[in-house]
């Protein structure tokens, strides 16, 4: 369960980034509004890595944390800002994407 607590808790990373890249290119009050949600979700992203931490190995789920937040960022930046996605991008990407599967399956 706390598996699923670390994952939802990346997600919220990844929303966080969001809305600091929207925060960037908003005008006017617009740029409140996404500041807001940037402390909404960083807030849930870490409340939710505290609760996890309860029963995982803090160096793992850190890892894990960090590790969806810069894929799903990156992936995000490529999908969404139209970031280049060149080939040693997408490798890296799939290599700490390795990673993070790796440090789940050898973690207690």
């Amino acid at each position: 369960m706390n598996w699923l607590v670390l994952i939802i808790a990346g997600l919220f990373e990844v929303a966080f980034a969001f809305c600091l890249s929207k925060a960037k290119e908003a005008t006017g009050n617009d740029v409140y509004l996404w500041y807001g949600g940037f402390f909404i979700c960083a807030t849930i992203s870490f409340l939710l890595l505290i609760k996890a931490i309860q029963t995982l190995p803090i160096g793992t789920a850190y890892a894990v944390w960090t590790g969806i937040g810069a894929v799903g960022t990156v992936l995000l930046g490529i999908l969404v800002f139209k970031d280049p996605a060149n080939f040693w991008r997408v490798f890296f990407i799939v290599t700490l994407i390795s990673s993070i599967i790796g440090l789940k399956y050898v973690s207690h």
